[in-house]
This record gives C-alpha cells, structure tokens and sequence, in this order.
C-alpha cells in the first residue's frame, strides 16, 4: 500500500452531515443503505457488509487492511465500523501474527468445535478439490471424525480465509487509484489520462476540488421519493475519464452500439433524459453483456472502477437500479417496446423483388412463486404449467424484433392477426411480408384470415393428411445437408368455402412425409429453405433459428427472469378454465377405473370364493358405480369455462403487471440484436465461426486500459483469447472503431477507439 498516500489527497472537514454517513478519513466512509452497510474510498465501493449478520469476517478484513495506512486515525476508523478501538487493536495484531485469514473469526454466537488436527486434514482435502461430502466421507477412521454439518461449516471458514486476500485486495486497488489520480478522486472533477505526446488539461485549483468534492458528498445523501417505488437514491453522471484498469470496459461496446440502435436516444424521447436514468440503463446493460441475465446483475458490475465504467458518481446498488427502470417502466413500457420494434422493422426492409421473412413463435415462461397463476401448456413438460405464454417475432436471421406477454395464454391462432397487423403497420402497405410459423397456427380460418388481409405465409399441415404415391415427387432438393424429395399436388382446400392454398410435398430420407402449406409466388425451394432451412449443413436457417434463438435467449440473456414482482387481481370477467370442471373430469376418470377394476375382480372369482371375499368386491363395485353416476350427473352442471369470480379462485388468482420485465426484456432484444451484429463481423475471421458468440462474451467481460484526450477515447482491450482468436479481435476492434461509436452520456461526443492491449 503506498505511503504516502492519504497526504496526496485533498482534505475535507470530517463532519457527521448525516447520521447514514460515517467519515474515517478525508477520501473514505462507510455509509448504511437498506440495512446494508458500504466502504468507499475516493468515491470508489470496494466492499459492504450487513451489521445483522452473524459472520463478521467481512466487516473485520475491511477494517484491518484500512488501518494499514500510515496516516489513518484509527479511533475514528473503529467508530465508522461500530467497533471498539480496543478490538480493532486486537484485529490488528491477530492479523499481524497469524496473516489476513485470522481475522476472519468464527460466526458471533457460534464456535467451532473441532482440533486443530483435524482442520488442518480438512482443509488439505479442501484445497485439493473435493467437496463437502466427500471430505465428510474420507475422514481418518478413528475417535476424532466430525458430522457432515461440521465439516460444512468448516468449509465455510476455509472458503472465508481463501476470499480474505481478495476482500482486502479491493481496498488495495482503491487506495492505489487515490494515490494515482490525487486532485481527481471526486466526480465533479473532469480528470482525464495523461496520454504521452498529448496535451492534458490544467490541475483543478485544490480550494475548488475541495468545494467539489463536499458538493458530491452531500448529493450522496440525495433522494427522491415517489409514491409507487418510495425512497429512492438519486445518481449523478460524471465525465468520461481514464483509467489504468478498467474492469468490464468491454460493456462499452454494448453500450455505444445499443446508442447507436437508438435504445438512450428513445429512453430520453420519452422521458428519461436524466442522469440517473442513463446510469441505470447503462449499468443493466452491462449486467447483461457480462453474462448476468438479470437487473440484480448489476452487483458484479460494482467493482472499484465501477464509476469510471458506468462515468456516475457511484456505483449503483441493484435496488437503486431496479426502482429508477421501475419509474420508467410504469408509464413508458409499451411504448419502448414498440419504438425499438420499429428501428429493427426498418432495418428489416427488403427490395421490391424480396420479402421481408418472419418467424412468429411463443414459449411458456414458467412461475414458481407462492402466487397463483393461470397454467398454460409446456411443450418440453408435455403438460400445463403456471406462468405467462411469451410470442416473439424473429426475423430471417433469427434475431428479435419484439415480444407480446399473454398471462391468459391465449393460441397463436389468436395471436398471429394481431401480430401481423403490427408488422403491416410498421413496414407499409407494399411491403411483402411473408410469415413463418409452426403447427399451432395452421388452422384453415386462421390460413384463410391472413390470406385475405394479404399477407405471405409458409406453415406446416397439421396431420391427418393422405399418403402420396413416390410418382408425386418430381426432383430432389438439399435441406441442411440430407436430400429431400420434393413436389407440388394439388392445391388445399380449406373446407367451408374458404378456397385453396398451395401444398408442397417432401419426402424425407428417412421415408416420412411432410406437408407445407404456403400462400405465396415464391419459388417451391425458397419456401422449403425459410421453413425447413436452406441447402449447407453449416449455415443457420429455417424456423429452428427461431428455436435457437429462445434457448439462447434464456441462457445468455435471461429471457425467462422473472424481473417484475409486482402482482394485481385477475379482473373481473374473465373467462378462465372452470378448475372445479377439472376435478370432476378427474374424479370421474377414478371412478371409472375404479369400476373397471371391481369389474375384473368379480368376474375372476372362482365358484369357490367365500361369501366375504365375494361381497367385498361387490361392495368396491357398488361404490365405483355409484360414484360414477354421481359424477356423470353433476357434470353437466359445472360449466368448462366461467367468470373468474364463479370459480374456486375468486380474489386467488393474480397476474404479472409485466411493465418493469417488458423493459428489461427490451434490452435484451437489443443486447441479442448487438451480440449478432458483433458475431457477424468477427465470425468470417476466426477458425471456429460457430464460437462466435463465446468469444464476443469474452470481449464484453474484457477489463483494459482508457486514455481520454480532447478528441477521442481511447480503450486498450485485454480480452480472454488464444491465438487464433485475437487476430479476428483485432479486425473486429478495427471495424468498430471505423464505425466512431459514441458512449451514452459523453457530453463532449469523443469517438471510441478500441485496440487490443499489446502482449
């Protein structure tokens, strides 16, 4: 730790300005939020720990490592943290003898009951790999082996003396940005890296750092309270400055190409132009470049470089996050949704002689709360579920254009007039739309609607169809990688004076049949390939793009969070499945095998069977039919469907409100649209082209080096990648750069350029 280090740094009055906030040094406090309490030093979060909790350990690493610097006093050092100067002594020389680890004492209200011996054992067990119940189970044999439990909270300790080093090494990394930025620790100050060869801006004035530095201290306290969220902590933005090391720096490539996609500029269009605002987008965003899938996410991203990365006045708490995008949510949701929606449509346009092609599709988004939600069916489960159906549109490439949440599950035969009414919308009258989607849709009303309204689709036939003779087939095509048989019978009539569709017939190599029915001028081959997929085995198409990208969409991007907690009563009136209807139809099912089975056993009986035996099974007998009857009876009388206020679940039955994940669900679309982007270009130059997207990861969760001079921002990448895959970086960095990417929220709209860091 450097020596000099407090010295270097501009002084401030230590004064208790709020009861929350707790000062031991001029560039450092703990401040309580929500129960929590967090250690910053020159504005950076290295660390917080809860007060209630048993373990201590946190709490002590923080305090010891602080007490190391020459200059610190350490009676109000011991008083920021809630201890007494006399047991920070103790910390102090329990760690001086024993190392960092000793202080990372046992739970208060606990002990551990275990030698000295046997500890050593397990932790050599520990270190080598082997888990808590396999330790539990190679214990020497003899009078001193512990429980699974204690060998589980020895783990623990283990684990805790293992992290200590890297508790205390956030302190380090603070303390060591103090010591090398001096005048700029505060976020008001517009610091920028020297860079060789280049002129700096002036030093700020020290008085004037001071006035600055106690202007940013009191908007630490600042909150804005609304009636929906409550209290909320209010972020300010500061300028773009550099940095030797700069964790996560790779999310900036996320952040300028979803400003570029438009995502801050209609955040701003409707209402959220204001610091705060921008940090809590830019700091979801990088949760989920990292690989977080959720807003909560933005904890990983609180690192001590944190207010550099997100250019705030500090690093935003999940919670803070969550309720900024909640007063967003609450009035501007949809209309996000819809504005991002009609940048990718247009983007999505296609000459006169070409389609614009579609993929529509829905997936169950299961629930396993304590609230009762309406089941809907899971096609993975093969059975109904709770949770809320979510219908995508992707297009030709597979990527997400936009979503509808349906918590009342309705078909996709409901849904797909509606969602081709909004592409219509979007893209004009002469616009050739051509929708692809499966089974579920290919109703002949449905088929007929969308024909009508002059829309292009391409579908499925639903089973049962008639066999046709080997002669129906008249050439051959390639359909990722096997060779299909193909040919056009005659056109399908869809009964009831509906008219016909074309049918295309493939014969595949395994000898099924599949049908394909389209409305469209489309060659046969084209249709087939946007369906079924085009000719290469290693080229991504046809509808299972969009199945790859829902998978994709829930590993990588979290689309199935739940992310909005809020719930409110299913509305009066609507119409839900009777579940008393179910249950009679179950117990009627009983009843029935029930009689089945009486039956049996009666007609089994041999002429020799007693008396008893012979009136037990007429007895079963009796109560099967007379629990049948019963039930066929009542039946009738249960209606399958009724208003929600008739049924069992009346004041039960809740939904989602949905607003706060629709905009975290927006993101996501934008992230996956930025991900695509990124892999397209770096795909051609790697080895392995079907890693694409691994490796864009790789980039985004990249620390590096940033340079700020006046005319633009430079970022040195240190990206996880081998040989191969750093001289694709490499051009990929030389694309996006030539592109001249701005960050969100630089005022003085520098381009980004990015390099990779020299080996």
């Amino acid at each position: 730790m450097p020596q000099a280090t407090a010295a270097a740094v501009p002084r401030l009055p230590i004064a208790e300005g709020s009861p929350s906030v707790r000062w031991f040094a001029p560039y450092g406090s703990v401040e309580e939020r929500d129960g929590k309490r967090l250690v910053l030093v020159g504005g950076l979060l290295v660390g917080q720990f809860d007060p209630r909790d048993r373990d201590r350990g946190p709490r002590n690493v923080y305090a010891v490592t602080l007490a190391k610097e020459p200059t610190m006093h350490l009676g109000r050092l011991a008083a920021a943290f809630g201890i007494g100067e006399e047991y920070l002594r103790r910390l102090r020389r329990l760690e001086a003898a024993r190392g960092l680890g000793a202080v990372l004492k046992a739970a208060a209200g606990g002990r551990w009951r275990i030698t000295d011996a046997k500890r050593d054992e397990l932790h050599g067990l520990f270190a080598a790999g082997v888990t808590v119940s396999e330790a539990a189970r190679r214990q020497r044999r003899g009078k001193g082996r512990v429980s699974r439990p204690t060998v589980s909270r020895e783990w623990q300790r283990w684990a805790a003396h293992r992290d200590g080093a890297k508790l205390a090494a956030s302190v380090a990394a603070a303390m060591s940005v103090i010591a090398s930025e001096q005048l700029a620790l505060f976020p008001s100050t517009a610091a920028i890296t020297e860079v060789p060869g280049e002129l700096s801006p002036p030093a700020a004035d020290p008085e004037s750092a001071v006035v600055d530095a106690m202007a940013s201290a009191d908007q630490a306290g600042t909150v804005a309270v609304d009636e929906d969220v409550g209290a909320t902590i209010v972020l300010g933005s500061r300028p773009v400055i550099g940095g030797a090391v700069v964790q996560h720096v790779g999310t900036w490539m996320m952040m300028a190409l979803a400003a570029r996609d438009g995502l801050h500029d209609e955040i701003a269009a409707l209402g959220g132009a204001d610091d705060a605002t921008r940090v809590a987008v830019d700091a979801t965003l990088a949760s989920l470049a990292i690989g977080e899938r959720t807003v909560e996410g933005v904890r990983r991203v609180a690192t001590p470089t944190a207010t550099t990365l997100l250019r705030a006045d500090r690093a935003p708490a999940a919670t803070t996050v969550r309720s900024r995008l909640w007063l967003f949510a609450k009035a501007h949701a949809a209309d996000l949704m819809a504005a991002m929606s009609q940048r990718y449509l247009d983007a999505a346009r296609r000459d006169a002689d070409e389609p614009a092609v579609f993929y529509v599709d829905g997936h169950l988004r299961r629930y396993t709360g304590k609230h009762t939600m309406r089941l809907g069916w899971r096609m993975q489960d093969k059975r109904a579920a709770p949770g809320t159906t979510d219908y995508y549109v992707h297009d030709e490439d597979g990527r997400p254009l936009f979503g509808v949440a349906v918590p009342s599950h309705d078909s996709l035969t409901t849904w797909l007039p509606q969602i081709a009414a909004r592409l219509r919308d979007a893209l004009g009258p002469s616009e050739k739309i051509v929708l692809a989607f499966d089974r579920a849709g290919s109703f002949p009303e449905q088929l007929a609607g969308l024909r009508d309204a002059g829309f292009d689709f391409v579908v499925y036939e639903r089973k049962p169809y008639a066999a046709v003779a080997s002669g129906a087939f008249d050439r051959t095509i390639a359909i990722r990688g096997e060779v299909y048989r193909l040919g056009e019978s005659r056109r399908k009539n869809l009964g009831k004076a509906r008219g016909r569709v074309r049918r295309i017939l493939l014969g595949a190599p395994d000898g099924t049949q599949i049908n394909v029915l389209a409305v469209s001028t489309l060659p046969a081959e084209r249709l087939v390939g946007i369906l079924l997929g085009r000719e290469a085995h290693d080229d991504p198409s046809g509808r299972w793009q969009q199945e790859n990208a829902f998978r994709h969409g829930v590993e990588r991007w979290g689309q199935n969070h739940l992310d909005g907690r809020k719930v409110e009563p299913v509305p009066p009136g609507t119409i839900i499945p009777n579940p008393r209807r179910r249950r009679t139809e179950r117990a009627l099912a009983i009843a029935r095998s029930d009689e089945g089975r009486a039956r049996c056993a009666l007609a089994a009986l041999p002429p020799s069977a007693t008396d008893e035996r012979r009136a037990r099974v007429v007895g079963e007998l009796k109560d099967a039919i007379w629990r049948r009857v019963h039930l066929e009876l009542i039946r009738p009388l249960v209606p399958k469907h009724a208003p929600v206020e008739d049924t069992d679940l009346s004041g039960k039955l809740v939904r989602h409100t949905g607003q706060l994940k629709l905009v975290v669900d927006t993101f996501r679309i934008v992230c996956a649209n930025v991900e695509a982007d990124l892999a397209g270009w770096i795909a051609p130059h790697l080895g392995k082209p079907r890693e694409a997207k691994k490796v864009i990861a790789n980039l985004f969760d990249a620390p590096g080096r940033v340079d700020v001079t006046p005319t633009e921002v430079r970022v040195r990448l240190a990206p996880s990648a081998n040989r191969s895959e750093r001289v694709a970086i490499r051009r990929l960095l030389e694309h996006v750069t030539s592109m001249r990417l701005i960050l969100p929220g630089d005022a003085h709209r520098r381009p980004l350029r990015f390099e990779p860091q020299p080996s």
